[in-house]
């Protein structure tokens, strides 16, 4: 059967999940959207719930789940991305616990602290991803690992990685438990060159949001670190601080 209407229940369902965050949340079940997204979905084994399929889009290779065929106009009402390739799956969320997290000798972990913008947490699960980072811990984030815009701009990386919603304290002793080398970025006269610090231990590299900095709770606890620059500005958007530093670790790593 052919979905036409926008009033059907199925496609207010979807236009809710893509919308509303503690529903999706309250329903343990997500949205994504596009076909190289859902294939990575599947292929991280992440369980599908049901598909909706615009024929006239699609192109690829039909899953093995649930199918909801749907006109090219209800599509563009539930797509977040426009007419864009046809598929959107429903998939059933995960609850990682960062206590399950058991690193590897040489493991180096990104941690962002209260990170908000779901843009942002994209980009830079896109980079732990691309340069092999273990683990992205968010510390008293505010963003939905989740949300649509987290899923599109990481380009379905959030699927491959491991990735943990914890506090300040727990993530604090976690890395204290595992023996973590800390690098905090806070900006003093305290803090070296990024390039002067170990990635072949055991690491982690902290940073806080891009209006305010690491919080104060942060002070102290490990080695400030800075990414040496030659301009006149002090300071970079969040993403791409991050993106240097997991480049530097895969460096290391390799060299």
């Amino acid at each position: 059967m052919l979905i036409e209407s926008f009033q059907n229940e199925k496609v207010k369902n979807v236009t809710k999940l893509l919308a509303d965050n503690r529903f999706r949340k309250k329903s343990k079940v997500f949205v994504v959207e596009g076909q190289q997204e859902n294939e990575r979905a599947l292929q991280y084994h992440f369980e599908p719930v049901e598909f909706f399929v615009c024929e006239n889009i699609f192109k690829g290779k039909l899953p093995e789940s649930r199918i909801h065929y749907v006109s090219e106009k209800v599509y563009e009402k539930i797509a977040y991305r426009g007419s864009s390739e046809g598929i959107l799956g429903i998939y059933q969320t995960k609850e990682n616990l960062l206590s399950s997290f058991i690193p590897q000798e040489n493991a180096t972990v990104i941690i962002v602290e209260g990170v908000e913008k779901p843009g942002n947490l994209g980009a830079i699960l896109r980079s732990c991803e691309a340069f092999g980072i273990d683990a992205l811990i968010v510390a008293d984030g505010k963003a939905d690992f989740y949300n649509p815009n987290v899923i599109r701009s990481s380009v379905g990386c959030l699927f491959g990685m491991k990735v943990y919603d914890a506090g300040n304290d727990e993530t604090f002793e976690f890395l204290q438990k595992n023996k973590f080398n800390i690098y905090t970025t806070l900006m003093d006269e305290t803090a070296e060159d990024l390039y002067t610090r170990d990635f072949r231990e055991r690491s982690a590299v902290l940073f806080g949001t891009e209006h305010s900095g690491l919080s104060d709770f942060w002070t102290g606890k490990g080695k400030n670190t800075l990414i040496p620059m030659a301009g006149s500005i002090d300071s970079l958007n969040l993403s791409n601080a991050v993106a240097i530093t997991c480049y530097e670790s895969l460096r290391q790593k390799k060299g």
